[in-house]
């Protein structure tokens, strides 16, 4: 993702080959991408960005490879995926705390995760494709995909409710997918590719509310990753709201690994709250 600076969101820049968010909207430095190149020295320029700015956070995801340098600077990993890049190497979401207040949370919404982790039914659901009309968008869409983050989410962690920003994305190898009712769009969803690293995000899921309860975010991840199959993708994952129990389970009926939890790591939805980690192998 290239840098995007528009608007009053937090920037998305490019420092020292490392890609990174940060800003106060969701309080936090973002390590998005690290570089093969990253050492201990640009692990502690990261850390003094969000020292200096006062940010309470500091959330990346890096190569396995790298854990030890963020280990001894007082990160610890919060969740992990195997076989992340390529296929091969893994990946570790590593975190810090800056603010002891932000590391507090209710252990309750994670206890209450963890049963149905227990008790669900993981064999993988089909869904039905045949039933809506599914569409790669396009910068046409722009505005439609905004109207409909304008609906379902109060906050977000990326300026959705930008039709400039989405945009943005869509030149930066994000994909948008939607589902068409009455000639309309009702529902939409994303994905975030990394061709070289061979993975995906899928993300930005929203339903609008004339079109809850049809199965449509199912039916959208079923057909992005068919997509993503095309494009030679190995590893998709998501990063969901932890507080959001049915977007966890479509993606546990689709036969998605937890991972783990980042605690108190995301603006969404009005606040900032824990977000789950899942993937799956395409």
């Amino acid at each position: 993702m290239k840098g995007w600076k528009g608007g009053q969101m937090d920037k998305i820049e490019l420092f020292n080959e490392a890609t990174i968010q940060h800003g106060k909207f969701n309080n936090r430095l973002y390590i998005m991408k690290f570089p093969p190149s990253g050492n201990a020295g640009l692990v502690k320029e990261l850390n003094d960005i969000a020292v200096e700015n006062g940010y309470t956070k500091i959330f990346g995801k890096i190569p396995k490879m790298k854990l030890t340098l963020f280990l001894r600077q007082g990160f610890k990993a919060e969740a992990a995926i195997p076989k992340f890049y390529r296929g091969r190497g893994g990946c570790v979401f590593v975190s810090k705390f800056l603010d002891r207040s932000r590391a507090v949370y209710d252990p309750a919404p994670l206890n209450k995760f963890k049963k149905i982790l227990e008790h669900y039914d993981f064999k993988p659901r089909e869904a039905n494709l045949k039933a809506a009309r599914i569409e790669r968008l396009n910068k046409e869409n722009a505005k439609e995909i905004t109207e409909i983050y304008k609906e379902v989410f109060e906050t977000y962690p990326f300026p959705v409710h930008d039709a400039r920003y989405i945009q943005h994305t869509m030149d930066n190898d994000v994909w948008y997918f939607g589902v068409f009712t009455g000639g309309k769009l009702s529902s939409v969803c994303s994905a975030e590719i990394d061709l070289e690293g061979k993975n995906a995000e899928m993300t930005d899921f929203a339903v609008s509310q004339t079109s809850r309860g049809s199965g449509h975010s199912k039916m959208l991840l079923r057909f992005m990753e068919m997509e993503m199959k095309k494009m030679k993708i190995k590893t998709a994952y998501t990063i969901a709201r932890l507080n959001s129990i049915p977007m966890n389970k479509t993606f546990l009926g689709a036969g998605y690994s937890y991972a783990g939890t980042l605690i108190n790591n995301t603006n969404i939805a009005g606040g900032i709250e824990s977000m789950n980690v899942l993937y799956k192998y395409l």
